[in-house]
């Protein structure tokens, strides 16, 4: 009698079960959330009380609370929620793609591919053309990042390592290359390219909301989809074509999936480093390693990173409004030595 392979039904391993642990989870989240947003739009350099902000919500008046809740607090916060949802799932594909729990966009390249473009754009057409060209010139190089890891790293077929390791070299090239945009820029170019190279949601209006939203709406099922696909591809690709998995084709898929939200979030908010890398490991260890499960957490906590990164870019130092960017690598990268120093300590 052949024996044919099955994927574990194990509780905290490869596939979702039907425990009640991650939706409950989950749910906490999801209030935490709502709860950080209100927080959020009640404080800045203008306080008001949690009344005045749901009454501006409830019944939109021509009051000055009602500008700012609705046109300078509400559109940040949402963007926020969006880009750092995004980046979070970017970052679970990618470590599930290349099996490295280091693996993030900024690590493949796709976060320097679209910071390139970007700089080169101010640099090329300062900011006298329409800054709202910006955002697209991001996503062309985010897309034309990935396509040169795939084309590099092609040799008879396609490897994590190889990835991995291709997408460290472009990023190290790319980012020369965006020094030395800075440089030949003039001031005032040079300056705008800082700042949203560090990461800023600052005066994010209602436009960008609705320009990143679509990426979600539209990667975020995709990836689901392929959730069986990855928890096998998590076993190894010869486990996962003897389970009848089109490894190829899969990764393909969920590579162009973290692509559009990875490089959708830096084009509408600049270069946020470590989201997709910190939420992932937070999400894991909540929920566990099943895919179906971990893309709504990680995306619940990269939300919750980038909401509290801006919160406290607006009201730590006022009246100066420091970009989220700070904040994120404040703890993004000593967290990214213990997940070196851990994976370090697990290999001997």
């Amino acid at each position: 009698m052949t024996h044919t392979p099955s994927l574990p039904q194990t509780g905290n391993d490869i596939t979702a079960t039907h425990t009640p642990r991650p939706v409950i989870i989950s749910a906490l989240l999801v209030l935490v959330l709502l709860a950080s947003m209100g927080l959020s739009l009640s404080l800045g350099s203008f306080p008001t009380s949690f009344d005045q902000v749901v009454h501006a919500l409830a019944v939109p008046q021509g009051s000055d609370i009602t500008f700012i809740v609705w046109e300078l607090r509400l559109p940040r916060i949402l963007l926020a929620v969006l880009v750092g949802s995004a980046l979070a799932v970017a970052g679970a594909i990618l470590q599930g793609i290349v099996r490295n729990p280091l693996a993030s966009p900024d690590v493949i390249g796709i976060t320097s591919g679209a910071a390139m473009a970007a700089v080169a754009f101010l640099a090329l057409f300062g900011t006298g053309l329409s800054i709202h060209w910006l955002p697209a010139s991001a996503l062309l190089g985010a897309l034309l990042a990935a396509a040169l890891v795939f084309l590099l790293a092609w040799k008879g077929g396609m490897t994590p390592s190889r990835m991995v390791l291709v997408g460290i070299g472009l990023s190290a090239a790319m980012g020369a290359v965006t020094t030395l945009l800075i440089v030949v820029s003039d001031d005032t170019a040079a300056m705008v390219a800082y700042v949203w190279l560090t990461g800023s949601l600052y005066a994010a209006q209602w436009q960008d909301v609705l320009g990143m939203l679509p990426w979600l709406l539209a990667a975020v099922p995709l990836c689901l989809s392929q959730a069986r696909h990855m928890d096998a591809m998590a076993l190894g690709d010869q486990v996962a074509q003897g389970l009848g998995v089109n490894v190829l084709r899969s990764r393909l898929v969920l590579m162009a999936c973290s692509v559009a939200l990875a490089g959708a979030a830096v084009a509408f908010a600049g270069g946020l480093s470590f989201v997709g890398l910190i939420a992932p490991h937070i999400a894991a260890r909540l929920v566990g390693r099943g895919f179906a499960r971990l893309v709504p957490a990680a995306a619940l906590i990269g939300a919750l990173i980038v909401l509290y990164a801006d919160l406290l870019g607006r009201v730590a130092f006022l009246p100066k409004d420091l970009p989220a960017g700070i904040f994120v690598s404040g703890v993004g990268a000593p967290f990214f030595v213990y997940l070196l120093h851990r994976t370090r300590y697990q290999n001997h």
